[in-house]
């Protein structure tokens, strides 16, 4: 049993050398850059966009329930 563990360990290979960390530069570059970029701007517009439409929507529903309070009111019955 001492042996096979002996073996595996001689059988395992030693790291390679590698290169210096401080000597390799990672960047995803001008393409990057921009895909980054155009996913922000992407994500602002639609943010923007979404915020318009519930805007929108709500006001239409304060002006549907000032209308219907106005119709019961005077006592007639709003057509839809």
């Amino acid at each position: 049993m001492k042996n096979f563990f002996f073996n595996l360990l001689a059988a395992t290979p030693s790291p390679s050398p590698s290169t210096d960390p401080s000597q390799t530069w990672y960047s995803p570059g001008t393409i990057g850059f921009l895909a980054t970029f155009f996913v922000a701007a992407g994500a602002i517009f639609i943010i923007f966009d979404m915020v318009r439409r519930v805007r929108r929507v709500r006001y239409r529903a304060e002006i549907a329930a000032k209308l219907e309070a106005e119709a019961a009111s005077s006592g007639r019955k709003r057509n839809k």
